[in-house]
C-alpha cells in the first residue's frame, strides 16, 4: 500500500513539476528588443521594437502599452512610434504576449529629459481672505460660484462648500474616522474625492450626497486630482500623474513629471488651468506648471513671499496646498494646510 501511495505521489509531483517547467519555459521564452537602440533620443527619432520568440513557440497576439496606456490597433510583434508624439521621462514599452490561453508581459524602456529649463514666474496678490485654520486643505476647486474644499487627517477629514471671501463653511460632510481625505475635483456635476491610503475614492453630487466610490488601479496612493473637462488626472505621491476614465474609473496610463535633469516626485494638489496642470509639490514653496501630454515642467510660480506671511507654516506639516482657478476673474486662489489665510493671485507672464 505504501509503495502505491509513494508512486502516486511521485507521479503527481512529476506532473506538477512538468507543468511548472512548461509555464516557466513559456515565460522565459519571450523578450522585447529595441531594434534601433541609441545612446540618446530626440523628438526627431522613431523607436522600433520587436517581440523576440527565442524558441519559436509561436504568438497568437500582442497587446502593446506605452506607460500603461493601451496602443490601439497594434496586435503584431513589432511596434514603431515617433518620439515627438510621446511623453518624456522614463518611457516604458510593454508587450503583453498571448499564446494558447497563456499571457506573459515583457518590456523595454528609454529615458528622455526636458530640453529647456522651466521658466520662473512671479505673481501679484490681488486680495487676501480668511481661511479656517482648522482645515488641513487637500483639494480646492471652484464650480460655478461655489468653492469646494477637501480636508484631510484621520478623524478630521471632510468635504465642504466654502464662502471664498469670508472663509465661512456653508455645508460640510464629515468622512469616517479611518479615512484620510486627499484631493478632489468636479466634472459634469459630480465631485470626485480621493483617500490617501485606503485605496479608493468617493463620488458625490453637488449637494455632497455620496453616490458612488471607485478603486485605484496601479496608482500608488491618493494625493491630488483635477480634470480637463473629459478625463480625471490623479497624482499618487510619486513622479506620475495618472489619466482616469471618470465613468469606468479605469487608469488609462500616466505621464512622468520631468525636468531637464530628473523626475519630480511628491506631486500633490492639482488644478487644470488653460490646458496645463498646475501642481503643488509637497514641501515646496511654489506651483509647478506641467504639460499634460509630455510631463515636462514648463514653469514654476514662486510663492515664497506668500508662505512667509503664514506664522505656522512649516516645511514638514502646514505646507502650501490648495489651488483653485476662478475662470470668471482669471485669478487663482491658493492656501495651505491649516493656514488662516487664502490668497487670490494673478501670475505675471
Amino acid at each position: 500500500m505504501n509503495w502505491k501511495y509513494a508512486a502516486t505521489s511521485l507521479l503527481a509531483i512529476t506532473l506538477l513539476t512538468a507543468c511548472k517547467n512548461d509555464i516557466d519555459t513559456f515565460k522565459e521564452n519571450y523578450s522585447v528588443e529595441i531594434s534601433n537602440p541609441k545612446s540618446s533620443y530626440t523628438n526627431a527619432d522613431t523607436i522600433n521594437l520587436s517581440v523576440i520568440d527565442a524558441a519559436g513557440m509561436g504568438i497568437d497576439s500582442v497587446l502593446w502599452t506605452i506607460n500603461d496606456h493601451k496602443v490601439e490597433g497594434e496586435h503584431g510583434i513589432t511596434l514603431s512610434r515617433k518620439l515627438e508624439n510621446q511623453p518624456l521621462g522614463k518611457l516604458t514599452f510593454q508587450a503583453h504576449i498571448f499564446k494558447d490561453g497563456n499571457m506573459v508581459s515583457k518590456s523595454e524602456h528609454i529615458t528622455r529629459y526636458a530640453s529647456k529649463p522651466a521658466k520662473v514666474y512671479q505673481m501679484e496678490v490681488i486680495a487676501t481672505y480668511p481661511h479656517l485654520q482648522e482645515s488641513y486643505t487637500q483639494g480646492l476647486e471652484f464650480y460655478g460660484d461655489s468653492l469646494y474644499e477637501s480636508t484631510g487627517q484621520f478623524r478630521e477629514s471632510d468635504l465642504r462648500i466654502t464662502n471664498a471671501k469670508t472663509g465661512e463653511t456653508l455645508k460640510k460632510l464629515e468622512l469616517p474616522d479611518h479615512i484620510f481625505a486627499e484631493g478632489m475635483t468636479i466634472l459634469n456635476d459630480k465631485i470626485y474625492q480621493l483617500s490617501w491610503k485606503a485605496g479608493y475614492g468617493y463620488v458625490y453630487d453637488l449637494g455632497l450626497n455620496r453616490i458612488d466610490d471607485f478603486r485605484y488601479g496601479k496608482s500608488k496612493d491618493g494625493w491630488g486630482l483635477c480634470n480637463d473637462g473629459t478625463y480625471l488626472y490623479k497624482s499618487d505621491g510619486t513622479d506620475k500623474i495618472w489619466k482616469i476614465d471618470p465613468v469606468t474609473y479605469e487608469e488609462l496610463g500616466y505621464i512622468q513629471v520631468i525636468s531637464t535633469k530628473n523626475s519630480i516626485s511628491k506631486i500633490n494638489e492639482l488644478e487644470w488651468i488653460d490646458g496645463k496642470i498646475y501642481a503643488n509639490v509637497y514641501q515646496t514653496n511654489g506651483i509647478t506648471i506641467i504639460n499634460p501630454t509630455t510631463g515636462v515642467v514648463e514653469g514654476v510660480i514662486d510663492l515664497k513671499t506668500i508662505t512667509a506671511q503664514i506664522p505656522n507654516a512649516d516645511k514638514d506639516d502646514n505646507v502650501l496646498n490648495g489651488i483653485a482657478f476662478n475662470s470668471k476673474t482669471g485669478t487663482i486662489f491658493i492656501t495651505g494646510k491649516r493656514w488662516d489665510k487664502m490668497f487670490e493671485i494673478k501670475i505675471k507672464k
